[in-house]
């Protein structure tokens, strides 16, 4: 196989995966025309349709399909034996991919990755916010992070934070003014502050457990949002009642800027934890992240 093979065999992988040209162009660092003329050329070679273009979107064709489920592990595989040949350097370098949901990606993983990126100046850390069990084999991930309750079984999971809390919050101004629930049921008569799953669109339901009891209330409210910081901003301005990682709401109920209610409902369960495919080979790029990243590891 010549050099220029294997590059169109990696462009047509890349825009498979990502579904768009002007996605792949980005992700390997090219232009679209590029893209498109390398796919052309590879097509042209191979005598057959592999992808279905239109002017929003790239489908895979039937002969698209079986390419890619061949050849995408061949080359994932090729790359993982360059990244091993890398680490016979000095120094631990290259791309470690991660994805995590917004507050983990924020509030647990950054101040773990910002002395870890000063210490290793050639690891570079890419971030990709996802409420979503990423698929992290096809999306060329190295890792995610998710909270235990929704792991997948055959992946290796390590714990980077031990319990999380979801914490009912409201300003004092909202309450004074539209009073105290006293019961997960008494949300149904509040204003309260939606949060839609980016990946599956659906509202998050908001759930309770005291002494065994578990109770998921579905909320109404003036907004709806995708984003948890979105949520506490909105929520500080007095508009409803939110439900949010304790170490969201922490800084602000210290402050007195927002109020608990609802505590003896909110029982702390399994945190986050880092998984990744028991099968990949780690780079010492990723061994370094995953060392920085563990349940009491030094911030």
């Amino acid at each position: 196989m010549t050099t220029q093979s294997l590059d169109a065999l990696s462009v047509f992988v890349t825009v498979a995966r990502e579904g768009n040209f002007t996605r792949a162009a980005a992700h390997l660092g090219v232009s679209p025309s590029a893209v498109s003329q390398t796919m052309r050329g590879l097509e042209e070679r191979l005598g057959v349709r592999l992808l279905t273009r239109t002017t929003r979107s790239v489908t895979r064709t039937e002969a698209g399909e079986k390419l890619l489920r061949e050849i995408a592990p061949l080359l994932d595989e090729i790359d993982a034996h360059l990244s091993a040949v890398a680490d016979l350097r000095d120094r631990p370098a290259g791309i470690v991919r991660i994805t995590a949901d917004e507050y983990a990606a924020r509030y647990v993983l950054w101040p773990r990755l910002l002395a870890l990126l000063d210490k290793y100046p050639e690891i570079t850390v890419e971030l990709v916010t996802d409420y979503g069990l990423t698929d992290i084999a096809a999306e060329r991930c190295d890792a995610g992070v998710r909270l235990g309750g929704i792991l997948a079984a055959d992946m290796v999971a390590v714990p980077i934070v031990k319990q999380v809390r979801m914490v009912t919050v409201a300003s004092p101004k909202y309450l004074a003014r539209y009073s105290v629930p006293a019961t997960p049921n008494d949300l149904t008569s509040h204003r309260c502050i939606n949060l839609r799953l980016p990946t599956h669109g659906g509202l998050y339901a908001w759930e309770f457990e005291r002494n065994g009891e578990e109770s998921r209330v579905r909320v109404d409210g003036p907004l709806i949002m995708n984003s948890v910081i979105q949520i506490l901003d909105a929520c500080l301005a007095g508009v409803g009642l939110a439900q949010i990682p304790d170490g969201l709401a922490q800084p602000h109920l210290d402050s007195g800027e927002l109020q608990e209610v609802l505590t003896d409902w909110s029982e702390p369960f399994p945190g986050y934890y880092l998984y990744y495919p028991s099968r990949r080979q780690q780079t010492a790029a990723f061994r370094v992240v995953l060392d920085a990243l563990r349940d009491g590891a030094p911030l």
